[in-house]
Order: structure tokens, then sequence, then C-alpha cells
């Protein structure tokens, strides 16, 4: 789609170094010149005498391009004056102006709705276009795209949470079409974007698809083992029905000689730190995304590791927030460390640790966490619980055959699923390639929305990456010396 668009004919020089050139007819300002900011301080309370309101807070923004009236918002009071001030309209933009990483400050969402209760909450900035110059459907591309985002990102500060003053967000720079051409480009990236997220949808449905037949492949394997004629017995485990006659079972504390869980604090994240820290984003079953793992330099690697550093085999468990209950094994070569929400388990080496962690993913330990979940708004599992997981225990040979032949039957749906994630990958680095283009005049697209046909929203979300969860954003749980529940078995 990039290819069959030209650039503009005539171009200016904006004097702005990482925008360069734009259309001769834009305008370049600063956002304090082209909107009206107000950056809320309304919280999560509830006090006597105040009004009840819903608060739109940083992950609805997080996890949403588009604030609809269709999303469920926390409930919260605030005085009279700050309703007044905070209320929320059709066609503000609110940014993320401080989080745990720098490139998570500066993104955007659209307000498309509002209402007398419906206020902007912590931890956000609200822009308000000044509609003889913007458009918000404009100014959510525009800050969609990294050349105005990036702005944030060099501006912010900070040591664990970074933030941005109001000057840093006054002063970025907005390229600046005429409100024409903003509808025309917002028209064509909105035709582009729906293409996009079909196709990712479509990506991503396959993973679930392709994520259910392995889950099937293991959760037979790890409960019922190789042999589809072998005599069964009542396994004794509540949600584990029978089991092979000869097998046994026991508790994850007896198998395990250490199992520690993470220290109740935020770890100071480094942009060039060397060695990963595993938050629950980044834990599938089975599999932990490196990549994407936020790092640490090594004298908080050092700190976060003080009690046990994990190793190869080692598991790794998500025990808090919505992603509870899944784990993965930590690879070879590779020096990592738990974060918050998580926990680490080293097995007994008569037992095989990739057997254990494959039944710690399986239907009936799930259900045992689930069973006895604490909070509402951000469930954990007692760490107590944890260590009493029923575990059922073929002998260490049967383990050890039953993981040769899981590893080799999910091999190609593996590669299936990583063959969609690298697509899906691709499909948004596109689609920020093309809003950048676009929104900084590299591309002139006034023709093509011209030329397009009216099409219905997506009503479907996309299951986008995990936003933080509550206690991060919140700096809940960063108290660094409350002392970490730890077991030595």
């Amino acid at each position: 789609m990039i290819a069959d668009h030209k650039p503009y004919p005539a171009y200016k020089d904006t004097g702005v170094g990482w925008l360069g050139e734009v259309p001769e007819h834009w305008e370049v300002r600063r956002t304090r010149n082209a909107v009206d900011m107000r950056v809320s301080n309304v919280d999560k309370h509830t006090k006597e005498g105040e009004l009840p309101v819903r608060l739109c807070n940083y992950v609805d923004v997080y996890k949403n391009d588009r604030i609809t009236e269709h999303m469920s918002f926390m409930r919260a009071t605030a005085t009279t004056e700050e309703v007044e001030r905070f209320r929320l309209e059709p066609g503000d933009v609110l940014i993320t102006k401080d989080s745990e990483a720098w490139n998570d400050i500066g993104v955007p969402a659209l307000v498309e709705y509002t209402s007398e209760d419906f206020v902007c909450g912590y931890h956000l900035a609200v822009l308000r276009p000044r509609k003889a110059l913007l458009i918000g459907c404009y100014l959510l591309r525009a800050w969609q795209s990294p050349a105005v985002a990036y702005q944030c990102h060099v501006a912010a500060n900070g040591v664990t949470r970074y933030g941005l003053s109001h000057d840093a967000i006054k002063s970025a720079f907005l390229p600046l079409p005429p409100l024409p051409e903003q509808a025309a480009i917002v028209r064509f990236l909105d035709h582009a974007d729906r293409r996009i997220r079909r196709y990712i949808r479509a990506k991503q449905k396959l993973i679930k698809l392709l994520e259910e037949q392995k889950e099937a492949i293991v959760h037979r394997a790890i409960t019922r083992g190789l042999d589809p004629n072998v005599r069964l017995k009542l396994s004794g485990v509540e949600w584990l029905r029978d089991v092979p006659e000869h097998w046994g079972k026991t508790r994850l504390k007896f198998i395990a000689t250490q199992i520690i869980d993470c220290l109740h604090a935020t770890p100071v994240y480094s942009e060039t730190g060397a060695y990963p820290a595993i938050r629950t984003a980044d834990v599938q079953p089975g599999r932990l995304l490196l990549e994407s793992a936020r790092r640490l330099d090594e004298e908080h690697y050092h700190r976060w590791t003080a009690r046990m550093a994990p190793v190869k085999g080692d598991i790794l468990y998500t025990r808090e927030g919505e992603r509870f209950g899944i784990a993965a094994m930590v690879p070879g070569d590779v020096r990592l460390c738990i974060s918050q929400r998580m926990m680490a388990f080293r097995i007994h080496a008569s037992q095989n640790s990739a057997y254990v962690m494959w039944q710690i993913n399986c239907r009936h330990v799930y259900a045992q966490a689930a069973a006895d979940l604490i909070g509402a708004a951000a469930p954990h599992v007692n760490v107590g619980r944890i260590k009493n997981f029923w575990l059922a225990l073929p002998p260490r040979p049967e383990q050890d055959e039953i993981m040769a032949v899981v590893e080799q039957a999910i091999r190609q749906p593996n590669a299936a699923i990583e063959r969609a994630h690298d697509e899906i990958k691709l499909l948004r680095e596109y689609r920020t390639r093309l809003i950048t283009d676009v929104v900084t005049g590299k591309l002139d697209v006034r023709e093509a929305a011209a030329r397009l046909l009216e099409e219905a929203e997506e009503p479907e979300p996309l299951d986008d990456t995990e936003a933080p969860a509550e206690g991060d954003e919140d700096g809940e749980g960063a108290d660094l010396d409350v002392a970490p529940e730890v077991a030595e078995v």
C-alpha cells in the first residue's frame, strides 16, 4: 500500500530535526498552540460528600485507542470542581504521561463519548483540540506516530518511573495540515487500520486454534501417559480424574528444592541492561518471551537474584494478575531474574523439570490455583496454595519418555505459532510506518481517501500485548522492606 502512493508536489524545511520537511502548505505548531491541555490528579478513592464518577484511567488508554461507552470504567468519587475540570468530551485525546518504561509514555486514545460522570483519571493528560486548527481523530493518529511520540520519550525523566512535565507535553511539535486534509488523512488511515486489524485478527484466531491443539496433545500425554491400554485408577487429585494405575501423586513442595517468590518491589529497569526481568506479560505456557522482557543492569540483577539466580531447567510461574497460573522453563545460556508477580521453582534432579512444568500448565493444576484466588481487581494465588499443588507423578523414566514424545508432537504447532506471531509483528510495524509516513506528509493520500467507500467499524478488539497491571502503575508493592515469601524445602 505504501508503494502505491506518491509524495506531495512541494515541501518546505520545518527547522525541526526529527521532522525534516513537510508539505509546503502544512503548518508545524507546538502542542500548546493547537490544543488545550489538562493533567488529571483524580485518583481512585471514595470519599463522603464527593460526586460518584467513572474514571478513565491509564490501563483503559494503554489497552484501547478508542474510549467508548461500551467499556467498563473504574468507580470512584471526585469533587464538583474536579468533575467540571476533567470531564471528558468526544474528540479529546488522552495520552499516558508517566510509566515504568519510557516507551510507554505518550500512548494515545481518542474519546468517542461523554456523560456527566465520566472523568479523566490519574497518570493521564487530556488534549482538547482547538476546533479551528485540529480534529481529534487526526491528533490521535499524529500521537500514534513515533515521529511525534518520540518527543515524549526523549523528554521523559525518572529512575524507577519515567514521567513527563507539563511543559514537555506542551512543547511537542505537531505537523498540521489544513482541516479538510486532516479529515482525508483520518479517513485513509482508518480504512487501512481496519484492513490490518482484520489480518491480525485472523492470525490471532489461528494462534488460538494451534494453542488449543497443543494443549490437548500435552494434557493427554501428561495426565494419561503414552499407553492407550494402560489400566487406570482414580487419581485422588481434585479436578483430575483417572491416571495410570502405577502412577503416584505428590505436592509441588516435595519435589522442589527451592520455591522463591518475587521481591515485593518494582525493579529499576534499564534500557541498556543486559538481564531480562521476567514479568507475567513475558510468559506463555512453556515459553518465555525474552526479546520483549524489560532489562536490569548488573547491580539490580544481583539484588533481584540474591536468594536464587534462575538457571536452565528452573520453572518460572505467574502468580498474579489476569495472566496467573502460567509456567515456562528457563532456557540455557541466559541470565535472568523474576520481576513482580512471578515465582521460581527449582525441581529436584530426581524429576524431569519439563514434565513438571507442563503439568503445572494443565487444567487440573490451574483449577487448584483458581479455586483459591485472592482479590478481584488484581487476582493472585497464595504462595501456600502454590507450594501445595497436587501433581500426578509417573516414574522418572516414564517422565522422560513422555517429554520426548510431547516435544516432538508440539514442534509443528509451535513453528506455525511462531510464524503467525512474526507475521503479526510485521503487520504492526507496517501499520506504524504507514501512520508515520502519512501524518508527517511523506505520502499524499488525498485522492485515495476520496475514492474510499464507507466501511463499518470493527466491533471486536484485538488481543494486544498485556497492559501494565494496576499495581505497577500505582506504585503498589514498592516498599523494599517488605519481606518476600521464601521456601527452602
